[in-house]
């Protein structure tokens, strides 16, 4: 049979045309960026993660975040990780959002180490200097995506360990990453502030762990600045 009678013979058996279904990204495509308090921005969103986060949390549009507005934005954040409106981040709320929101916390649990004090300090351990005393080999879980190096910073505002985090102790949390990620001390942070202290880290060996509820229970380190 001659090529061109073939063509005719091939086109006559066809009813239709092939549907060529669209590409669609997989919910979690791209590097994200994990907020201070813990909300995923992922590249497959559109935009860069921490200035989609810094736009939403810098309330009113001058450039400028101050504690209020990331103060602000955490409550906003809160409201949505607690499901059930009662005041509260139960285990299941944040088992939800590690698993469901943002399982990139299930990375490997973090190494930590205690600084020794000198027997000639007998200050107590608050809240604050536990955020420096403690000390993370690396970043892990969502620190690898985040300003600061906390593996889970959802159940790590839980500074009680009673296993529920109340909106007082995210307030708190917020605060507090607020005055870590501020080393200029000037109760303002720019983009560009922030954007240097983000680490270049490859995302080659992130592994899932899910069983490190509550493993670090103290606030992380700042990458930069």
């Amino acid at each position: 049979m001659p090529f061109p009678a073939l063509l005719l013979v091939l086109a006559a058996g066809q009813t239709s045309a092939p549907v060529v279904q669209p590409f669609v990204a997989p919910r979690h495509y791209g590097r994200p960026f994990i907020s201070p308090m813990g909300e995923p921005f992922r590249a497959s969103a559109g935009g860069d993660g921490l200035a989609v986060w810094f736009a939403q949390a810098d309330r009113n549009h001058d450039g400028i975040l101050t504690a209020g507005e990331m103060l602000a934005d955490s409550d906003r954040f809160f409201a949505a990780l607690d499901t059930d409106r009662d005041g509260e981040i139960d285990p299941d709320e944040v088992t939800h959002y590690e698993t469901v929101l943002a399982p990139e916390v299930q990375g490997e649990p973090a190494a930590m180490r205690v600084r020794k004090r000198s027997p000639d300090d007998p200050a107590p351990m608050d809240s604050d200097s536990m955020a420096s005393d403690f000390g993370l080999d690396g970043p892990q879980g969502a620190g690898r995506f985040a300003l600061l190096n906390i593996p889970e910073p959802v159940a790590a505002a839980d500074m009680d360990l009673n296993r529920s985090i109340s909106r007082d102790e995210f307030r708190n949390a917020a605060i507090r990453r607020f005055q870590l990620l501020d080393t200029n001390h000037n109760g303002r942070l720019t983009l560009a502030q922030l954007d240097a202290m983000r680490p270049s880290l490859p995302l080659a060996g992130f592994r899932h762990h899910r069983d490190h509820r509550h493993t670090n229970p103290s606030d992380g380190q700042q990458f930069g600045g």
